[in-house]
């Protein structure tokens, strides 16, 4: 089986005047407070993105979901947050889902999240739920993230 080529490489979270690479502390690691930065990255995101998803770091569900997109042979980019910046994360996201004029300003959103063409689509179970009622492909296929 071969392995799908990715809809659009990773979004780079930064421009030439606003490198957070550059934020370095002494010990290399990169301030993770300057690549979160406003909801704005991350709605480039998801609107750029035929797939990503959002995910604990170490989570046995977030594995779950990339192994069976793999499988598919989706290769979507996994945002892996820490506990410390979940919340944040978490508030943003929330705001990208529920924009003003939308009609939808309760929805929630859990960790594993996936965002299929722009939009939340839901989290484990209901990956799970469409890939078994068979519904999954189309709905990658339509979004761009499939393309067999």
């Amino acid at each position: 089986m071969q392995q799908a080529i990715p809809y659009k490489s990773w979004v780079p979270l930064y421009t030439n005047t606003n490198n957070p690479l550059a934020n370095t502390s002494t010990n290399n690691l990169v301030d993770t407070k300057q690549v979160l930065k406003g909801s704005k990255n991350m709605a480039t995101m998801v609107q750029e993105n035929a797939i990503i998803v959002f995910a604990r770091r170490g989570c046995c569900m977030s594995h779950v979901v990339k192994r069976l997109l793999l499988g598919l042979g989706v290769n979507p980019p996994i945002c892996e947050i820490d506990e410390e910046d979940e919340i944040s994360v978490l508030q943003e996201l929330e705001m990208i889902v529920n924009k003003v004029g939308s009609g939808n300003n309760n929805k929630r959103v859990q960790l594993p999240g996936v965002f299929i063409g722009g939009r939340l689509f839901g989290g484990l179970d209901r990956l799970m739920a469409t890939h078994i009622s068979g519904e999954l492909v189309p709905i990658l296929k339509e979004a761009g993230a499939l393309w067999l």
